[in-house]
């Protein structure tokens, strides 16, 4: 068997041409200006196509996005979920689909990903440290949700602010004071603080009025009196029955409670009314409280007296 070798001098065998990868400032050391011009003109075509790519991506990335957003708010307007978790999730939704866009362009104009990762959680890193108080507003928001202490269109009292609850945000929850004022109550402290809500299961809500007499009062008339002025309302509920009773004696009156039940719609005007019957039905059987007194006594000092100075 034979074999055939051939054998090509070193020299005759062509090398890769090497690129020229000198940076601005080898360049201008090496007074190689033609370079230097060409390499400004390639990175500024480069920039322009790049800036353009990003501007286009962006306007397309922004109508698509708003074509899910807009998908998504019909979905949700035929779901059952609640009104401040419909809000909730379309934040979230929004926050995510912003965030893959711009990884998007990113990606596109040639930066690499994983540098912008690394950048992204150094940033991140140090943002979270300096905005605990909003992570932690985040995390009160979604424990909310779970929780369910409210739902939206609830009257609730928390963080000694009360108002109707129109959304929960990513990091706020937004009430509507009675007043037609916008509260914004951070959702880290709203979650781990005290909250009454005003809202019944069943709809139905109790007013408490305290309600004095002067001594001397038959403790039953004003006990009947009460109960026939909650009787004669026509949004005072029957059951629960209304309740009168005497609870304390006060230094110059006696205390009566005084409790009826209303639907949570009609309660204030129910509160407004009993108040008002109260005070005219007392006024005219003469049960109204007596201001306290105060009576001074002055004693005249004898002439001659040893402590009356001459």
């Amino acid at each position: 068997m034979v074999f055939f070798q051939t054998i090509f001098p070193i020299d005759t065998i062509p090398s890769p041409p090497v690129k020229d990868n000198l940076s601005f400032g080898q360049l201008i050391k090496g007074g190689n200006y033609e370079s230097l011009l060409d390499n400004v003109v390639t990175w500024s075509i480069d920039l322009a196509v790049n800036i353009l790519i990003a501007i286009v991506l962006f306007i397309v990335g922004r109508f698509l996005i708003s074509k899910i957003d807009g998908f998504v708010k019909r979905i949700m307007r035929k779901s059952t979920f609640d009104t401040v978790l419909k809000g909730f999730l379309h934040s979230i939704l929004r926050a995510l689909l912003f965030a893959v866009l711009f990884m998007i362009i990113i990606n596109a104009v040639g930066v690499t990903t994983v540098s912008i990762a690394a950048i992204i959680a150094t940033a991140g890193l140090a943002v979270g440290l300096a905005m605990k108080d909003n992570l932690a507003n985040f995390a009160g928001g979604v424990m909310i949700l779970l929780s369910k202490p409210f739902r939206g269109g609830d009257f609730i009292t928390a963080q000694n602010l009360e108002g109707t609850v129109e959304t929960i945000g990513i990091l706020h929850t937004i009430l509507r004071t009675v007043d037609n004022k916008t509260i914004y109550i951070p959702n880290g402290p709203l979650s781990t603080g005290n909250i009454i809500n005003n809202n019944s299961l069943n709809g139905t809500l109790r007013t408490d009025i305290m309600v004095n007499v002067g001594y001397g009062s038959k403790v039953e008339e004003v006990k009947e009196l009460l109960l026939t002025i909650a009787d004669q309302h026509p949004r005072v509920l029957k059951k629960p029955a209304p309740f009168a009773r005497m609870i304390k004696l006060n230094p110059t009156s006696i205390e009566f409670s005084f409790r009826v039940w209303a639907k949570k719609n009609d309660l204030a005007e129910v509160t407004n009314d009993m108040n008002e019957a109260v005070y005219v039905k007392l006024y005219e059987r003469g049960f109204i409280t007596p201001f306290q007194e105060m009576k001074v006594l002055l004693a005249k000092e004898e002439q001659g007296s040893p402590n009356t100075p001459n």
